[in-house]
């Protein structure tokens, strides 16, 4: 099994590089996790199947292969839990399955510990959660969340071989993060340490699309007032960095956040494949998830003598807006690393009211009815105010061109 999964364990200094034979055999490394993971053969992992079951002893024997201890139930590297399975959210009732996560340590002797996560689950053949319009159909899940699994890998090799010594470092591979983050709430409530020794907590979700301009969105950074000390000074060539303050987001960092704990979420961006079983690991940007977990071992680094990090409560990004109860829907996707003035639009939906009404992946849209739109929460907050077969101008950039738009919901 060993032989087959290709592990190498390459070391790498805190401002150091890779040579061009290392890179290529780790950018090899992360290939195959991606694509075992991401394989039909898993059938998407829902959590508590066959799939997710073959998922979590890869990522074990990844694990024993790296060197970690097992940190999980009675010596081995899992920990289970229940977790309810519904065909769709509206049901009163679902399936009771059990689910694992997969959870491994290095053990430096530390007074404090590093969490660090990746959910490894995904949506089956996407009876609940897809966004596809089709029938029912593998969801890989390439980049949600194989793409943040295989940096966990990459990041547990780099820690165990040449990490700072000043905390130790637990990585945790969560499953029913996709059901309602089961596996992490399960964790907060009934850790595997000692709950006071944790000192922060990182996440990877969807770290597998650097796209040409290189943001790496990086959440939480107001949950602890170290992250602005350090973050400013590292500098990983090909990323360029945006911030949210928010430590509640919809991924597994939320779970330590309401415990109390420091928190940064790490994620490259939505995209059309987004839930959909294009989500394929032909499109994985493995350059990309290598200049980001080169980025957060820099980030350990700094942070390595900084002791116990304080926490702080942030205000939900929207505080202080209208309460948006959306009724309708544009059928888009935002692009969340869009850094410009107004909201870029990722993906356009078949049959919906913004392809139908000519709106286009790349447009940005600068006004919705009378309201002006400079980011995502002006259009979330516009959206809000529209019900069924109401009609509003759009205004959308194109390029250079302005265009009015004419939408239907």
């Amino acid at each position: 099994m060993k032989k087959f999964l290709g592990i190498w364990c390459i070391s790498l200094g805190l401002l150091g590089g890779l040579s061009a034979q290392d890179n290529q055999a780790v950018l090899q490394e992360l290939r195959v996790d991606v694509v075992y993971l991401s394989s039909d053969l898993l059938q998407g992992r829902e959590t508590g199947t066959e799939g997710e079951r073959l998922a979590a002893q890869y990522i074990a024997s990844r694990f024993a292969a790296i060197g970690l201890t097992p940190k999980g139930d009675n010596g081995s590297y899992f920990q289970e839990f229940k977790a309810v399975v519904k065909a769709n959210p509206h049901e009163a009732t679902g399936e009771n399955r059990m689910a694992r996560n997969v959870v491994g340590y290095i053990n430096n002797k530390a007074a404090q510990t590093v969490v660090i996560g990746a959910h490894y689950d995904h949506l089956g053949h996407g009876i609940s959660g897809s966004l596809y319009t089709g029938g029912p159909a593998i969801h890989n899940g390439a980049d949600d969340n194989a793409s943040g699994v295989a940096g966990l890998l990459r990041l547990a090799e780099m820690l165990k071989e040449k990490g700072p010594k000043k905390n130790n470092y637990l990585f945790i591979a969560f499953s029913g993060e996709e059901l309602g983050l089961y596996g992490s709430k399960y964790f907060v409530d009934h850790p595997t340490l000692d709950w006071e020794k944790i000192n922060y907590m990182l996440n990877m979700d969807m770290i597998g699309r650097l796209d040409t301009s290189g943001v790496l969105l990086v959440n939480g950074v107001g949950t602890s007032p170290s992250w602005n000390e350090v973050m400013p000074k590292i500098q990983v060539k090909g990323l360029t960095i945006k911030t949210s303050e928010a430590g509640m987001g919809p991924s597994d960092h939320a779970s330590f956040y309401l415990k109390d704990r420091p928190v940064l979420h790490f994620f490259t961006g939505q995209h059309s494949d987004y839930h959909k079983p294009s989500d394929d690991s032909e499109l994985i940007n493995y350059d990309g998830i290598e200049e980001v977990t080169r980025y957060i071992y820099q980030l350990i680094g700094a942070l390595d003598g900084k002791g116990r990090l304080e926490f702080v409560k942030t205000k939900d990004e929207n505080e202080g807006r209208q309460a948006a109860r959306f009724k309708v829907s544009l059928g888009v996707m935002p692009d969340y690393v869009y850094d410009g003035e107004g909201m870029r639009i990722d993906g356009v939906t078949d049959g919906r009211p913004a392809q139908l009404a000519g709106l286009q992946r790349g447009d940005v849209i600068v006004q919705l009815g009378d309201m002006p739109i400079k980011d995502i929460y002006d259009y979330m907050e516009a959206l809000g105010q529209y019900e069924k077969d109401q009609t509003a101008k759009v205004i959308i950039l194109r390029g250079s061109e302005r265009l009015e738009k004419e939408v239907t919901f």
